[in-house]
């Protein structure tokens, strides 16, 4: 991967030289996404940023804070810039951002949904606890913001249908693609689950 830590979803890329630290992390995201958590030794960590695996400890005390702070920080991260793409403008305009904004997560760093979906049980508790807050707080602005689209939706439906999209946009790092064409096409799907989710989002009142 070429950036270093994720960069905020839907903002600039850092333009700033990686720390070790933010190195640490970028690769753990990729190996955790292609091996598992449980498949990924400190020795695999450390070979990825051309250190000895010890060396790792000077940074995180183990394999689980890092996991614990990639899971963390992207949660964390998707609430705060939800935050900003609803604190302003008209309800439709506020949905249609929240949909552009985790289109650009989905597309940009698909290695983090995989180790979410896959390796959240594998956090301390109190670290599982906090990511269930923040996504849970997550889901609850697109759940306002929809109902204030469709004022007669209801709560629990709306939830429904909230998921329901990130499903879709979620699953970007399982669809099918040539990597010489994966440039090329980004444009093309990432203009395709726009249309899709924003029109799953309309059909809420039905």
């Amino acid at each position: 991967m070429a950036a270093a830590h994720p960069s905020p979803p839907g903002g600039a890329a850092r333009t700033e030289a990686p720390s070790r630290r933010d190195q640490i992390l970028t690769e753990a995201a990729r190996l955790f996404a292609r091996h598992g958590f449980h498949g990924v030794s400190i020795a695999d960590l450390g070979a990825a940023v051309g250190v000895s695996g010890p060396a790792l400890y000077r940074h995180f005390p183990g394999k689980e804070a890092l996991l614990a702070e990639l899971l963390i920080d992207i949660s964390e991260r998707l609430l705060d810039g939800g935050r900003e793409r609803v604190g302003h403008g008209d309800p439709r305009a506020a949905l249609a951002a929240l949909v552009d904004f985790h289109v650009a997560f989905a597309t940009r760093e698909p290695e983090l949904i995989v180790v979410q979906e896959r390796d959240l049980a594998n956090l301390p508790d109190e670290a599982r606890r906090t990511v269930r807050r923040l996504q849970r707080t997550y889901v609850e602005l697109w759940v306002d913001t929809l109902r204030r689209v469709h004022p007669g939706v209801a709560p629990a439906e709306a939830r429904t249908v909230a998921h329901g999209v990130f499903g879709l946009l979620n699953s970007t790092p399982y669809a099918p693609r040539a990597d010489q064409a994966a440039a090329r096409g980004a444009d093309a799907r990432v203009a395709v689950l726009r249309r899709m989710a924003l029109a799953a989002l309309d059909a809420a009142p039905a």
